[in-house]
């Protein structure tokens, strides 16, 4: 609203308090809540959704869950808002937005993007019990890619973690994250490995030409048996990209390199990308440890 002093969201109060009329909150106004308004003019994107609901919002709420790995750039953005609040006798109830309880520590809360965010390590842990362990491990690769998260933060969280809900789960896969991992479908396809009998592939393995210089990097490989593993998204598709990825196959296969390529439609399950690997090692002399 040109010439009223108001933010890109704003209440009702605050709005009527700088003189704006009810006519002009109706045309500009987006409703998030009673009485909480995003203004048109604005963007109405998860940071400026979150920005308005932090007017509303107790002054210890963090923005957790989906909605801060969303916000680390670790996750898909959601509809819907969840916020924890320490526990209290009544939580606060809005629609649009599901309240946790949680006994944050200080640790646990961060400022990102002029927002307050659970931590890195708080918002993997509180992840646990909503994720398949796969989706989960690829949450905690994407955090650490996207610098919201460390070993050692999140071994000091899952150290003071005891009885916590999806516990076990973090603690069993949050030695294997790793922020190296390209996407969300690489990491899908590194757990199926990692949970197999096969051994734990290197994460972007380089290739060296004959003179020791590294000329591409393998999304996942084995370098003892000279095996490749490489996620191929839609990115893959852009034709400038497809003269690339040529060159680095041709460079692989050049120094004795097999490289195994997987799309989408294989890694929705570990029957492809293990039974291919599992040939592929075999064929050239893994073996299998007596068990």
């Amino acid at each position: 609203m040109d010439g009223i002093p108001l933010d890109a969201s704003y209440t009702w109060k605050d709005a009527r308090s700088c003189g704006v009329t009810r006519k002009q909150i109706a045309l500009d106004g987006i409703p998030l809540a009673r009485g909480l308004y995003l203004s048109r003019g604005s963007d109405c994107d998860l940071v400026a959704r979150c920005v308005a609901w932090s007017r509303v919002l107790p002054a210890d709420a963090a923005f957790a869950l989906g909605t801060a790995a969303a916000l680390y750039g670790a996750a898909a953005e959601t509809a819907d808002i969840h916020v924890a609040l320490r526990p209290r006798r009544v939580l606060p109830q809005h629609a649009g937005v599901t309240v946790h309880g949680r006994a944050l520590a200080d640790e646990d809360v961060v400022q990102h993007r002029g927002l307050r965010l659970t931590s890195g390590a708080q918002t993997f842990l509180d992840l646990g019990p909503e994720l398949l362990p796969w989706n989960h491990v690829a949450l905690g690769d994407g955090l650490m890619r996207a610098g919201a998260l460390t070993c050692e933060d999140l071994t000091r969280r899952l150290a003071r973690a005891d009885r916590v809900r999806g516990v076990v789960q973090a603690r069993r896969w949050a030695p294997h994250l790793t922020g190296k991992s390209g996407s969300h479908q690489e990491s899908v396809l590194r757990f199926w490995l990692l949970a197999s009998d096969l051994p734990d592939p290197e994460v972007q393995l380089p290739v060296y030409d004959r003179w020791g210089q590294p000329v591409v990097h393998a999304d996942l490989g084995y370098e003892e048996w000279k095996i490749a593993l490489e996620y191929e998204g839609r990115q893959h598709a852009d034709r400038d990209q497809f003269g690339r990825d040529i060159d680095r196959y041709s460079l692989m296969a050049a120094d004795g390199w097999l490289v195994l390529r997987f799309a989408a439609r294989h890694v929705g399950s570990p029957r492809v990308p293990v039974d291919r690997t599992r040939r592929a090692l075999l064929s050239r002399g893994w073996r299998p440890q007596p068990s």
